[in-house]
This record gives C-alpha cells, sequence and structure tokens, in this order.
C-alpha cells in the first residue's frame, strides 16, 4: 500500500492503533510547560493534529483551539470529534494564519514528517511567524544517532469482533536526512487475517543540528520524555520534548521574501 495508507484507506483505524496513548496526560504537560513558558494567551494550532484528540482537550482547557493536518479523512474524524472547532488541511512545512497564536503543538514526532531539512526548516519559519510575542512551539523529536532499529513496539486489541495488532519502530540507515516510520497493522476476523505495511519517510536530525535550526528563531528549552513530570533532559536521552519560546526582532526568510 501507499506511505500514508494509514492515514487515508485506514484512517478508521487510527484511533484503534493508538489506543495506548495517554492524550490527555500529554496535553495536561504541554498545557503546563504552557504556562510556565508562555504569554498565557489561549490561541491555539496543533499541526499533524490526525483525529483531534490534543486538539478536543485543549479545548476543554479553555483554548481556541484548532488542528491542521495534510490528511482529508483523518480531519474528517477530527471535525465529528470536536465540532465546535477549525480544522485546516495543508502542509505543515509552509503555513500561515490569520491571527497570531499563543501555542503551537506537534505531538507524537510528527514534526519528522517534514520530508528533509529544508522543509523542516520552513516549519520551524512558519510556526515563528504565525506566533505571536513569547508564543510557544512545543514538540516532541528523535535523535537520528541515537535510534535502535531493533526497537519497535506493538499492541493487540479488539473491536467489532475483531481482532487488530499494530506495531511501529524507527528505522534509519545511520547516514543522511532521511529516516522511516515501519507500521504493520494485522486485522483478524473468523480466523483470516489481513496484513498491511507502511512505510512512512521522515526527515532524520540529531538534536545538536535541530538546536541550531530553532536558535535564530526561538530560546529553546528541552526536557527528558515524560509527560507525567517535567524533568530538564540530561544530555543523554534520544528522545525529547522541546518547548521554543518565540524570539523578537529574527527576520526570517518569508518575511524577507
Amino acid at each position: 500500500m501507499s506511505y500514508n495508507a494509514l492515514y487515508t484507506d485506514l484512517s478508521g483505524y487510527y484511533d484503534l492503533m493508538c489506543a495506548d496513548i495517554d492524550y490527555q496526560e500529554q496535553s495536561n504537560c504541554v498545557r503546563r510547560l504552557h504556562q510556565l513558558f508562555g504569554n498565557q494567551g489561549t490561541r491555539y494550532l496543533d499541526l499533524a493534529c490526525g483525529t483531534g484528540p490534543h486538539v478536543e482537550h485543549f479545548m476543554g482547557y479553555g483554548y481556541q483551539a484548532s488542528g491542521l493536518d495534510i490528511n482529508q479523512p483523518m480531519l474528517n474524524i477530527a471535525q465529528q470529534r470536536c465540532p465546535q472547532a477549525t480544522f485546516i488541511q495543508h502542509d505543515m512545512c509552509n503555513f500561515t494564519v490569520d491571527a497570531p497564536l499563543d501555542l503551537i503543538t506537534c505531538f507524537l514526532y510528527s514534526l519528522h514528517y517534514n520530508a528533509n531539512i529544508e522543509k523542516l526548516m520552513q516549519c520551524i519559519e512558519s510556526a515563528f511567524n504565525a506566533l505571536t510575542q513569547d508564543g510557544v512551539f512545543c514538540f516532541n523529536a528523535v535523535d537520528k544517532n541515537k535510534i535502535d532499529n531493533r526497537s519497535f513496539v506493538r499492541h493487540t486489541t479488539e473491536f467489532e469482533d475483531n481482532h487488530f495488532m499494530f506495531q511501529s519502530g524507527w528505522n534509519y540507515s545511520g547516514e543522511g536526512e532521511h529516516q522511516q516510520l515501519q507500521l504493520h497493522i494485522e486485522k483478524t476476523s473468523d480466523n483470516v487475517t489481513q496484513s498491511w505495511r507502511d512505510n512512512h519517510p521522515m526527515v532524520a536530525i540529531n538534536f545538536v543540528q535541530l538546536q541550531q535550526l530553532l536558535a535564530p528563531f526561538f530560546d529553546v528549552t528541552m526536557f527528558e520524555h515524560s509527560y507525567d513530570k517535567i524533568v530538564p533532559w540530561n544530555g543523554q536521552s534520544g528522545n525529547a520534548i522541546f518547548v521554543c519560546v518565540k524570539k523578537e526582532n529574527t527576520v526570517t526568510s518569508q518575511q524577507a521574501a
């Protein structure tokens, strides 16, 4: 199947694949980080929002919440979940907004969906331009030099008399700026198993490079990849949460053009 089958043909199964993700814990952690680092505003955008679970939680916190995703089938589900929210179909690498935002998030390592370093840089600039003074851009990322290709996560669940198995893991060749998120899905019904494999091309970057890309635009603080408590990054972990506060008086390439 095509590399984005999960987000189009199989979009109805996406929430099942993510059934073990604690969206409330993730959302509450980022809300606390925004309270600590941000400007106390409530205008919010979730990049690569998928089916909208984070948007739903931020609406519950009183935010004026919106979501952006490139896959319309996912947005259709998100709109049903959050009928009062605004959802936009667009690529996150070059988005614009009608009014400045106070918080932009990108959960579930989705920042890596930018195809290459150039596209990632465009995404960072787009986030900078969309934020108001002291606005926060918060996301999680993986360091390409710390990826173990043998490691993966797997879980199973039952739905409508079907048994599902979902497996995902990173794969990096060890060179260059491209890695893959490899997904394997199985659906078993009446002892008949259907199987899908989805390989998602993603940008590969290490944390030193990522900090260098962010530095002209944001004051960056890194935290351990833990949503149940706020702990500074230990300098070694291959996964981290980035909290980026907008710098003022920075001229971006978009603005210069």
